[in-house]
């Protein structure tokens, strides 16, 4: 069960305002790696973005957006269980509605 419910979401743009349609990500290793973003929404006191990387096996990424001293976004991991199981059924919730009618 989800902390958050899809009547409570503002979808936003602030990383695309920022950065356009991608952004690009290092591992920690030090690989770069360019993630489309998908989507971007706010819920409760938090931002969230969905990315997904290149290629046939590429999934679906949700980090957490913060601004960074400068005032810039910047994505950081949701480390907390709890927090990326909200969200990821939320996002779920939001892009497969279990009560759409044929």
């Amino acid at each position: 069960m989800t902390d958050f419910s899809a009547d409570q979401v503002v979808w936003t743009s602030k990383l695309k305002e920022v950065y356009g349609e991608t952004v690009e990500l290092e591992d920690e290793q030090g690989k770069s790696s360019v993630y489309d973003i998908i989507a971007e929404f706010e819920v409760g006191d938090r931002a969230y973005a969905v990315l997904t990387g290149s290629g046939r096996a590429a999934e679906q990424e949700i980090l957490r957006i913060v601004v960074s001293p400068d005032g810039l976004p910047e994505l950081e991991s949701i480390v907390d269980d709890e927090e990326w199981e909200n969200v990821n059924e939320l996002y779920d919730e939001l892009t497969f509605p279990a009560n759409v009618s044929e």
